[in-house]
């Protein structure tokens, strides 16, 4: 697999992971017993950190390409071992 290939995937699996984790630890004002702005939508977060968010996106998303790598390298899980469905009809 190239360089080029290989930061490509990785940069999937980071903006995958980046949305699983951003929702994760954020409180709006009400929750937080804060004064909102006027204007503000009553589910805006009060407590956002990205650089909290990138940490945790980070350290996920290598330990999650990482696995992926591991599988391309030594083939544990192939296309044949998930297909859910079965032999296609008229494939013998």
């Amino acid at each position: 697999m190239s360089w080029t290939s290989i930061a490509a995937i990785y940069l999937l699996f980071w903006v995958i992971t980046a949305f699983v984790v951003m929702p994760f630890g954020v409180r709006t004002a009400d929750e937080l017993g804060l004064e909102k702005v006027r204007g503000q939508a009553d589910s805006a977060p009060a407590n956002f950190r990205p650089k909290r968010v990138i940490l945790i996106t980070t350290a996920v998303s290598a330990v999650v390409f990482g696995l992926f790598y591991a599988n391309y390298l030594n083939g544990w899980i192939g296309p044949s071992d998930v297909n859910v469905f079965g032999k296609p009809a008229g494939m013998d």
